[in-house]
């Protein structure tokens, strides 16, 4: 409730750079957790099928792929998302 307020009666500039360290945080935590999962299904994998290191380097491959593709999505639409901010501002 106090953090609420808080935030309430913090500028607007201010609440814009809470949410985005909240966002980005969030985004950094999804790019560690695609990589360990596909980390993880790739050693499990391996350990299945007796064909270890192949699976699993190519699953954390593709965990790093997908991290770093929903990185590269959230940043064109935050860029997006700015761009029209700035043209409402403008006009």
């Amino acid at each position: 409730m106090i953090l609420t307020r808080t935030i309430y009666f913090m500028d607007e500039k201010d609440r814009k750079l809470i949410r985005t360290l909240g966002v980005l945080s969030t985004v950094g935590i999804t790019l560690v957790a695609a990589t360990v999962i596909g980390l993880y299904i790739g050693l499990k994998l391996d350990a299945w099928l007796g064909t270890s290191p192949w699976l699993t380097i190519l699953f954390l491959a593709l965990g790093l792929f997908a991290g770093f593709k929903n990185l590269f999505e959230y940043v064109n639409k935050s860029q997006k998302r700015q761009n029209d901010a700035d043209k409402k501002d403008r006009g």
